[in-house]
């Protein structure tokens, strides 16, 4: 149904230009639910602006049914009906009752009569809860409600392709299920849908498929069962994991160790991961630093906590090591049996990488 090549989107003022999309390529099918998540300033939500024309792409090709829309000649009206967008923020006629708010587009751009217009306005309204609420203005509703009804004035375009714009990113965390519940069930209806969100969970359960976009790019796709089970590139398992890091690079064994703890102590209540899982961190730093490593190269050690599963975990990675260096270890060493007590696990999966889980 859509086709997206190179497309690139560069906003330029007086002083400066900045990329927002640099080249995104895609395809998304018919009946497809496809969710785009990533970072803040990404540009997910200008992908979406671009492929209804809210805003003009600076170069490539959008392909919808076939037709370039990107194309001059393309009329944007035309495209609108076949493709409907719900905001974050509503953007209701706040002077029209909700039933007014619906039919307008439908009597005004698709020539319906008003009988009709408002009859199928009714049947939307009773598909999103909202059959009650016909006559009142929007000031009248809950953040929630006016979602739903914005929801409803977009399926009375009849569109073949619905765009959310994270909807539900300005609503109250009480009201957010009531709008998901709603694009749920256009999902089992059959509805193609792209929508940014940051709901991780609503976002795995109801997708067909998941861009993660990331430097101005879809820098990963596939099912929510790869994306979020085994994603394939570092910066997406960083981001579904939301895994926050603290790294340090010793050259030899002239370090600040002390500075060292400094930094993990800050790190750890930042987090809020409690004076015994710090303690453990700087002591097994400690004891893996002055005993257990041979420092025949230059050592990196990366503290990753995942704010998704609270798991807490400790990479130490040496250069210019060719054997195991725990297995090399004395049987009877102090050393390594305090790092073995402090920790839930201590693994060396592979020659110069040990992994200890806290």
């Amino acid at each position: 149904m859509i086709t997206v090549r190179h497309l690139k989107k560069v906003f330029k003022d007086s002083s400066k230009e900045l990329t927002v999309l640099s080249d995104v390529n895609c395809e998304i099918r018919k009946g497809e639910v496809i969710s785009i998540i990533g970072p803040s300033g990404t540009g997910k939500s200008t992908f979406l602006r671009c492929l209804n024309r809210l805003e003009e792409a600076t170069a490539g090709h959008i392909e919808i049914d076939g037709v370039d829309i990107l194309d001059r000649r393309v009329d944007a009206s035309l495209l609108r009906r076949k493709m409907g967008m719900v905001f974050q923020n509503f953007n209701l006629f706040e002077h029209l009752t909700i039933l007014d708010n619906i039919t307008l587009c439908p009597r005004t751009l698709l020539g319906q009569s008003k009988a009709d217009a408002e009859k199928r306005g009714m049947e939307l309204l009773e598909m999103v809860g909202l059959h009650d609420k016909a006559g009142s203005l929007p000031s009248e509703l809950s953040g929630g409600q006016k979602q739903r009804a914005a929801i409803a004035r977009c399926l009375a375009m009849n569109p073949e392709i619905i765009l959310f714009d994270e909807p539900t990113s300005a609503l109250d965390p009480t009201m957010v299920s009531e709008v998901l519940a709603v694009i749920r069930r256009l999902a089992a209806q059959g509805m193609t849908m792209a929508i940014v969100s940051h709901e991780m969970q609503f976002v795995r359960d109801v997708s067909t498929r998941v861009f993660f976009m990331y430097g101005g790019e879809i820098y990963e796709e596939g099912t929510p069962q790869q994306i979020f089970d085994a994603p394939q590139k570092p910066v997406t398992k960083a981001f579904v994991n939301r895994i926050r890091s603290l790294n340090f690079r010793l050259e030899n064994r002239h370090y600040d160790l002390y500075g060292m703890f400094g930094q993990i102590e800050t790190f750890c209540s930042k987090y809020g991961l409690g004076n015994s899982r710090t303690m453990a961190v700087q002591h097994t730093v400690e004891e893996m630093l002055s005993e257990i490593l041979p420092f025949t190269g230059p050592v990196s050690l990366d503290l990753e906590y995942s704010e998704k599963t609270y798991g807490l975990s400790l990479l130490i990675t040496q250069e210019n090591v060719s054997s195991p260096v725990l297995s090399g270890c004395d049987s009877d060493s102090v050393s390594l049996k305090l790092v073995r007590g402090m920790s839930k696990s201590v693994s060396e999966p592979e020659n110069g990488l040990i992994r200890v889980e806290f």
